[in-house]
């Protein structure tokens, strides 16, 4: 594989799980790593929560915005390496032809911005989709990329979405 890997997360919403797992990895990954995160039925918004889980982490979200995924298939767009949905909904949806064939897996993590209770509660599940993502994003940057064949690759990347 390439030695720079562009990255695609995929919500329906793109406020919440998507957008904590963009600035996961835009830090952790780079410099080989340009990740980007979309959705299905964007929200228009970045929910406060997830703003507040990175900032908890010291990562950076300056200039992370609720987007459609159309900005990535579109002539342009960057070429794709890998594409993530991070929700079941969209995993569920018919998804645009992407530039590059992508590898796709599915990283399902509960919707937090769903959970309805006390502040604690909400606060809680968006900790626990940050935490969630964060594991699988090191799992992630630990596979040996460069030395693993198509299926080597799919069939880990895959693994790492698995409860």
């Amino acid at each position: 594989m390439a030695a720079h890997y562009n990255v695609l997360f995929l919500c329906t919403g793109n406020s919440a799980r998507s957008i904590m797992a963009e600035a996961i990895l835009n830090y952790k990954g780079k410099p080989t790593f340009a990740v980007y995160s979309a959705g299905s039925h964007p929200s228009g918004k970045v929910r406060p929560e997830a703003l507040q889980e990175l900032e908890r982490a010291r990562l950076p979200s300056a200039g992370l915005r609720s987007k459609a995924w159309d900005e990535f298939s579109r002539a342009g767009a960057p070429e794709l390496h890998f594409v993530f949905t991070v929700c079941d909904s969209a995993a569920k949806e018919v998804c645009p032809i992407w530039p590059g064939q992508p590898m796709t897996a599915h990283w399902g993590v509960p919707d937090p911005a769903a959970v309805q209770g006390t502040a604690e509660q909400i606060e809680r599940a968006f900790r626990d989709a940050f935490f969630i993502l964060d594991r699988r994003i090191g799992l992630f940057l630990s596979l040996p990329l460069a030395s693993l064949d198509g299926l080597a690759l799919k069939r880990e990347v895959d693994k790492i979405g698995r409860p």
